[in-house]
């Protein structure tokens, strides 16, 4: 099976600004995401496309000023959405069943799936992105900043555009045995983490990693550092109040 284009794959933080991505190319891709996998056919997400410099500027800004979304061709902020659908019903004499954390957890799945079609269909046509996850850090913020109304829950942006330079190199991943089961969920060994996650370790960069956080472990840098426990709690209760209403 031809699998090697994804393998290679890499995310693009640097675009090029003398060739700039056309609207026409933008949507072209936006709809060919559209065709993506939904439950149910009801497509529970919308995108909502920044261009404008100064709308960049300002996303960029509550993206912790990440050069990946202030110098890109397009920014986009993929939402989960239930308004849309229940508004659909209540023009049609129905009533959504949505608005719950099952209805949330459709979308959010949907939204998902449509934002890796889109990038998928970005990188095979010789363009770069680059997932932006800090948009759940202040999830308040991007919603007034873009108009969000109830019913609809920003998750993440993509930032797009044709790579500048060289694409990276593939970033590393963990083996297949760390991640596929054969029939039932096999848990984990402590040999099994070992062996798992210790290729991960002995990278280079990983010592480095350790080294400038000053910590002890590769663990210790993504559980004390990058994704500590008081980051999530605080990424929890800022959508909780969405989709627990």
């Amino acid at each position: 099976m031809n699998t090697e284009f994804f393998t290679r794959r890499a995310t693009v933080r640097a675009y090029d600004k003398e060739k700039e991505l056309t609207d026409a190319e933008l949507e072209s891709l936006i709809y060919a995401a559209s065709h993506a996998p939904t439950l149910g056919n009801m497509q529970l997400y919308s995108v909502v496309v920044s261009r404008e410099p100064e709308a960049v500027a300002r996303l960029a800004k509550l993206h912790l000023g990440q050069p990946a979304a202030a110098n890109c061709s397009a920014l986009l902020t993929i939402c989960a959405d239930i308004r849309r659908f229940g508004k659909w019903c209540s023009a049609r004499d129905a009533k959504s069943g949505l608005d719950n954390l099952g209805g949330w957890f459709m979308a959010i799945t949907d939204a998902a799936i449509f934002g890796q079609q889109f990038v998928t269909a970005a990188e095979m046509n010789g363009l770069g992105c680059c997932y932006l996850g800090s948009l759940s850090y202040n999830v308040d913020g991007f919603k007034e900043a873009l108009g969000i109304p109830e019913g609809v829950l920003p998750l993440y942006s993509i930032s797009v555009g044709y790579p500048q330079g060289e694409v990276p190199a593939p970033a590393d991943r963990l083996p297949l045995e760390g991640i596929m089961h054969r029939e039932r969920y096999s848990d984990y060994s402590d040999a099994d983490i070992d062996r798992i996650y210790g290729p991960k370790e002995a990278l280079p960069s990983s010592a480095q990693f350790i080294a400038e956080n000053g910590k002890e472990t590769l663990a210790q840098v993504f559980a004390d550092v990058r994704y500590p426990e008081s980051l999530i709690k605080s990424i929890a209760a800022a959508i909780s109040p969405i989709i627990n209403k």
